[in-house]
């Protein structure tokens, strides 16, 4: 299907709202849906980023996923951007936990590395692996 991406990292957080809001206002995702539960947890989240989709939910849901990833640990996530130098300042500037500075890598991307508030890991850089 043209336009839908075919993989869509899924991440489970204990306060997936904070998390909803690090990844839009720090890295710039748009959100495109946010589902609650009746006691406020975000049953499935989707926030976008050019044309990848990142899903995230609240820990604890009793769900299917949920269940599976209990006792997991922290997650690492690759996004391409157009230019690192200031999505990195961007970050930065929202007291994101930078782990790297913008890079320039042997295989010719400019990358950086961050960690967001519950330990999973954010690399963003030029570098576009092809399908």
């Amino acid at each position: 299907m043209a336009g839908v991406p075919s993989i869509c990292p899924t991440l489970v957080y204990r306060d997936a709202k904070a998390a909803i809001k690090l990844l839009t206002e720090a890295f710039g995702f748009s959100q495109v849906a946010v589902y609650e539960g009746d006691d406020g947890s975000v049953v499935h989240a989707e926030l976008a980023y050019g044309n990848g989709v990142v899903m995230l939910g609240s820990k604890g849901t009793g769900g299917a996923f949920d269940k599976a990833m209990e006792g997991a640990g922290p997650a690492g996530v690759y996004v391409v951007v157009e230019d690192v130098d200031a999505h990195h300042l961007r970050a930065v500037e929202h007291g994101v936990e930078i782990l790297m500075g913008p890079t320039d890598q042997d295989y010719g991307s400019r990358d950086y590395m961050a960690r967001d508030g519950e330990g999973n890991i954010w690399s963003f850089g030029t570098y576009a692996p092809q399908a």
